[in-house]
């Protein structure tokens, strides 16, 4: 999780080649904390898809102010440089999930296991 702010935020956000999940949190925010591990639990299911930053608000309030933040957790979903999707206060894992899918699709699929008897052909 890449931390941003007003210096590197044209470059990690806005001029990725992926999508660019970016959580504006405060660090006395309780909610904001709650949702810290959940981000962190999708940065390692959608690495390589999305890239994850964080702004802190009270460190980059020209950021805040320029994206309209008016409460934390914010989670802003950037796509080419433009916010494809916002997501306001604590929300549960599967429907974050289901928010990074529809922007960056669905996991590569996993080879399917080998027969434990080496066989071939579903025998």
């Amino acid at each position: 999780m890449t931390e941003v702010n007003e210096r590197n935020f044209a470059t990690e956000v806005l001029q990725a080649n992926q999508p660019v999940l970016v959580d504006f949190y405060a660090t006395w925010c309780g909610p904001c904390r709650m949702l810290a591990p959940v981000v962190a639990q999708l940065a390692g299911e959608f690495a390589g898809r999305v890239k994850f930053a964080k702004v802190d608000v009270d460190e980059a309030p020209e950021l805040a102010a320029r994206y309209q933040i008016s409460g934390v957790p914010t989670l802003l979903l950037f796509q080419n440089g433009r916010v494809v999707d916002e997501i306001v206060g604590l929300v549960p894992l599967g429907t974050l999930r289901a928010r990074l899918r529809a922007v960056a699709g669905a996991a590569p699929a996993e080879a399917p296991a080998a027969a434990p008897w080496g066989g071939c052909c579903g025998f």
